[in-house]
């Protein structure tokens, strides 16, 4: 398991931020983000939270506790699945072309599942 500290320097060093860049966009010295990366220093956590905000993970990720940065690959992948599982690649459902076949209560019926789907996600954000 990784530690905080190597998580922060890691993910630092994959955006290719320097230690002073960064320390400053999260309002710290260089100093205090050294001591974080080395683990001589836990940041509370509001800093956590600009950290973790920041390169766009979860804290639970930055703590070492997730495998992945970005659970949001999981959903693409999740995603992918279903396109396959129900045959949308071959309905054309990237293909704008053949959504002409589909009748105006059709295109309705799915407006209404994106608005819910999008709906749900945006609560959930909101319960975060």
């Amino acid at each position: 398991m990784s530690s905080l500290g190597s998580n922060i320097k890691k993910l630092r060093e994959r955006e290719n931020v320097s230690q002073k860049d960064f320390a400053q966009k999260i309002g710290v010295s260089n100093v205090v983000l050294s001591r974080y990366e080395k683990d001589e220093r836990k940041p509370d956590y509001d800093m956590l939270k600009k950290i973790a905000d920041y390169f766009e993970v979860s804290i639970d990720f930055l703590l070492g506790r997730e495998e992945k940065a970005n659970p949001r690959e999981d959903t693409l992948e999740e995603v992918n699945k279903l396109v396959k599982e129900y045959g949308i690649e071959q309905f054309g459902f990237f293909d704008i072309e053949k959504w002409k076949d589909l009748s105006s209560e059709d295109i309705e019926e799915i407006k209404k599942h994106f608005e819910y789907v999008v709906f749900q996600a945006k609560q959930r954000n909101k319960e975060d």
